[in-house]
């Protein structure tokens, strides 16, 4: 891809899309009356999915994009447990009985900032009001810096079987720059305590794009942990928007790379990855031959959500927690982001919706299109239009740059199949955005396309 093509596409501001319509579209016409009588309509016999966020961290990586907070103290953690206890009362009291658990994931900030004995209990908890079964997927978030060996043992003894490392990179001056130092050795270690715990599949997060990172800074983080063998690593673009997350302004503008060097760091990532064994997948991720998500890949039923690419495959998905999001059939919601606002709402009995969005039936059209492309690289919009009741020329006409990305040579269009070479992956996401109705609206929140 020419300096030029690439400049042209990779300054846009795009979701990840990671959802469909993007939590900025968000809005408070779908509270907490709406999301419990979503939550009654269930089906009983559909496994669902939970998700549960911890936003505490001991100390702020700049970088961060995620809703969480600084404590020193143990006690504010203790008294969030406390509500998110309540809330998972409340929800388990409007689902249908005995509502079947398929996956269950910890996110943060970071999760394993409680106690072993509380995350034991808080998974108790989950076991006394929905069911579990042998098939129940159990994931968790780690800061590899934090992480000790009682916690190691409670997730393998509480039925964690994956687990998902911040590692992003290992070059001291970009650590430094980022305020998150972590050694290789604390990085091995944790992996260590994690396997001897049972902790079967673990992933390790990288990102380029960062202060000072340059192709041979990421190659030597790619060549390190390539060695440690994770199951799977996911490596994302830093996405720098200190207007939305303040403490990013600590980051200094002028060391980050800019478009054509955040490629060419990824592109290099990749060929490091890919000749160590790793199966590239999707825009961002890579796995192991034998990982379940390789098999995904593979059979074809990879999908994309708010963990990104997953082999996660219920239809629902219930968030638990301040800021966290959920997405049943009928559409999205999410909770309080601020901590305050969410445990008055838990102590008042009331559900702590802030916001959501009733899906519409051109949402989950568009929804399925843009998956299929995140995911493969190609959609068959007329028979995704089929399968859904709407005309492709219809999709086609408000497909805003399907042309010009067709005249630079970064897409093929044959029959109404639309199709992207895996070389030009990293353009896929402005691909995406042609079909996205809603993108106009919140373009400024968003991260650069590459």
């Amino acid at each position: 891809m020419s300096g030029s093509i690439l400049h042209k596409y990779a300054e846009a501001r795009l979701p990840r899309y990671t959802s469909y319509p993007t939590a900025p579209h968000f809005s408070d016409a779908v509270g907490s009356d709406i999301y419990g009588d979503w939550l009654a309509a269930l089906p009983a016999s559909e496994p669902v999915s939970l998700y549960l966020h911890i936003p505490f961290c001991r100390s702020m990586c700049w970088y961060c994009g995620c809703h969480t907070t600084v404590t020193r103290q143990d006690q504010p953690i203790l008294a969030y447990l406390d509500v998110l206890q309540e809330e998972i009362g409340l929800v388990a009291d409007r689902v249908p009985a005995a509502l079947n658990i398929g996956e269950v994931h910890f996110g943060g900030g970071t999760p394993t900032i409680v106690e072993p004995e509380e995350f034991a209990a808080l998974m108790e908890l989950l076991r006394q009001r929905f069911a579990f079964s042998e098939a129940t997927s159990v994931a968790v978030e780690i800061d590899p810096r934090t992480l000790s060996a009682d916690m190691a043992a409670a997730l393998g003894g509480s039925g964690v079987r994956r687990a998902s490392l911040g590692v992003q990179s290992l070059d001291r001056k970009v650590q430094i720059a980022i305020n998150r130092i972590q050694s290789e050795e604390q990085t091995a270690e944790a992996v260590r305590m994690l396997r001897t715990a049972g902790v079967e599949s673990i992933n390790f997060d990288l990102i380029y794009g960062l202060p000072h990172q340059n192709v041979t800074s990421c190659v030597e983080t790619a060549e390190r942990v390539a060695a440690m063998r994770p199951d799977r690593l996911a490596v994302f673009g830093y996405a720098h928007v200190p207007s939305f997350k303040k403490h990013q302004r600590m980051i200094d503008e002028a060391e980050l790379p800019d478009s054509t060097a955040r490629a060419d760091q990824a592109t290099a990532i990749a060929a490091i990855l890919v000749a160590a064994g790793y199966v590239q997948i999707g825009l961002d991720h890579f796995a192991l031959p034998e990982d379940e998500l390789a098999r995904a890949w593979t059979e074809k039923t990879l999908r994309r959500n708010f963990q990104g690419y997953t082999t996660d495959n219920c239809r629902s998905l219930i968030g638990f927690g301040a800021s966290a999001i959920g997405r049943l059939d009928d559409g999205y919601v999410q909770n309080e982001v601020a901590l305050g606002l969410y445990a008055r709402h838990v102590a008042s009995g009331r559900l702590p919706t802030a916001k959501g969005y009733r899906l519409t039936a051109e949402d989950r059209l568009r929804a399925e299109i843009i998956e299929r492309l995140m995911c493969y690289f190609e959609a068959d919009i007329p028979a995704i239009c089929a399968t859904h009741g709407f005309d492709a020329s219809a999709i086609f006409d408000c497909a805003r740059t399907i042309s010009d990305l067709v005249h630079d040579g970064l897409v093929e269009l044959n029959s109404g199949i639309v199709r992207v070479d895996e070389k030009h992956r990293f353009i896929i996401r402005s691909v995406a955005a042609a079909f996205d109705a809603h993108l106009a609206q919140s373009s400024r929140l968003h991260s650069k396309a590459v």
